[in-house]
């Protein structure tokens, strides 16, 4: 077994709080967002937690800390971003009318595992993708699929075998 499978495989079976609470947890933090990312971490202590990303409709994006025991949100911390980012952001939100949740089923209808991570992002070919990462319990690997953000369909599975 790998470091990073043995990682996983001390981490993930931690996390009591799913993905989709978090998200839930750090949205219901920052009056009206939407999700952008989330994803499974050792905080300090050594604590699961979950790193969350949301943003308001203008694009301000906030961090939020989610305890992945008692699915409690810290304070959000709000990025300051220059105009660009800020509606460059907005925009990519406006375009994904798949959400998060629905890209993640689509993942975990491909193969069966736990959400580790979910992220919006663009592709090489500047295409709004959910970046959905899925870790197997009987190796611990992680396969990460690009799922369309407008047609739920899978671009791309990249299975991480160390």
């Amino acid at each position: 077994m790998t470091e990073d499978q043995r990682s996983r495989k001390a981490l993930v079976p931690e996390a009591k709080v799913s993905y989709d609470k978090a998200l839930k947890a750090a949205t219901e933090a920052v009056a009206g967002s939407k999700p952008v990312s989330v994803e499974l971490k050792r905080g300090a202590g050594g604590k699961p937690e979950w790193h969350a990303k949301v943003a308001a409709s203008d694009g301000t994006e906030s961090t939020v800390r989610v305890d992945a025991v008692s699915g409690e949100a810290d304070k959000p911390q709000t990025k300051n971003e220059d105009g660009d980012d800020k509606k460059e952001l907005a925009d990519r939100l406006a375009r994904a009318t798949v959400t998060a949740q629905q890209a993640a089923d689509t993942a975990t209808g491909k193969k069966s595992g736990t959400v580790t991570a979910v992220e919006l992002d663009t592709n090489d070919q500047k295409k709004e993708i959910w970046s959905v990462d899925v870790v197997t319990t009987n190796d611990w690997n992680k396969t990460t699929f690009d799922v369309d953000a407008k047609g739920r369909k899978i671009l791309r599975e990249h299975v991480d075998r160390d």
